[in-house]
């Protein structure tokens, strides 16, 4: 019986005797296999297919992928630092905004979307990083101190996830779930201040170490949702196209803990002046 898909009607694979003896029995009636495709016997003893050859997420997947976000906001967070431009800053932090509630959001993931993302992502950390050079720093820059001291937590959190110190369990999660919730209010309502005044204060003084050191550890924290995924991603051989679902978490995630950084060595760094 024909295929009603006319790529596969055409195609010669399809047709009986049409692609390297398909189907085709030679002379004297024994059926032998075709030039250069597998026997069964070959096919019987061949090893399972792994999750490549299926098309489920790896480790590696996320690697690759996590590479490409995070690397294009350290490249485009270098340009905005050195280009100093304050509206790269501001649309790197409303586009963020609006692209980051679109790829959460979405059912499922687009690579686009999420590379344009970690790019606005790079404009906004790179202009904010430059503005506290300036502004609180006299020039002195504290960027290359939060980015290590970024890549160190990191490092810390996959640690103890993976030793089994720190698990993503229902009540860790709706705990820090409910504490991120509160202290992205905190943020808003400090934003909403700023605009018709000079905020809270939460880049200078002691209040700003505290809320600092607040938003470094529920950012840590959070990466341990962001691992429990992965892990449980590929353990459950989820498609392929998830990881960049895994990338955009695990970019947000270490944005967020960046900024929480920043603000810390700045105001440590401004005290020390003082």
């Amino acid at each position: 019986m024909e295929s009603n898909n006319p790529a596969l009607r055409n195609a010669p694979q399809f047709k009986r005797g049409g692609y390297a003896g398909f189907d085709a029995t030679p002379r004297g009636g024994a059926s032998t296999a075709s030039y250069g495709q597998p026997t069964l016997e070959e096919m019987y003893k061949a090893p399972s297919a792994g999750p490549a050859e299926t098309g489920r997420m790896t480790y590696d997947d996320v690697v690759v992928r996590a590479g490409m976000t995070l690397g294009t906001v350290v490249v485009l967070g270098a340009v905005s630092y050195f280009l100093g431009n304050p509206l790269l800053m501001i649309v790197g932090m409303l586009g963020g905004l609006v692209l980051g509630l679109v790829n959460s959001f979405k059912r499922e993931p687009s690579p686009v979307l999420i590379l344009a993302y970690a790019a606005l992502q790079g404009l906004f950390i790179g202009g904010i990083s430059r503005f506290i050079d300036n502004q609180y720093l006299g020039g002195s820059s504290v960027a290359v101190q939060a980015v290590i001291a970024t890549v160190a937590v990191f490092a810390v959190m996959l640690v103890l996830y993976r030793s089994g110190a720190v698990r993503a369990t229902p009540k860790f999660r709706r705990i820090l779930i409910g504490a991120v919730l509160g202290y992205a209010v905190f943020c808003l309502i400090n934003f909403i201040f700023a605009m018709f005044s000079s905020g809270l204060g939460l880049w200078s003084g002691p209040l700003g170490l505290v809320v600092g050191a607040v938003g470094a550890v529920l950012a840590s924290l959070s990466l341990v949702l962001d691992f429990d995924f992965i892990e449980t991603g590929v353990k459950n051989g989820i498609p392929q196209r998830y990881a960049w679902t895994a990338a955009f978490g695990l970019t947000v995630t270490l944005v967020w803990l960046y900024i929480e950084m920043l603000r810390i060595l700045s105001i440590i760094r401004s005290m020390a002046g003082d």
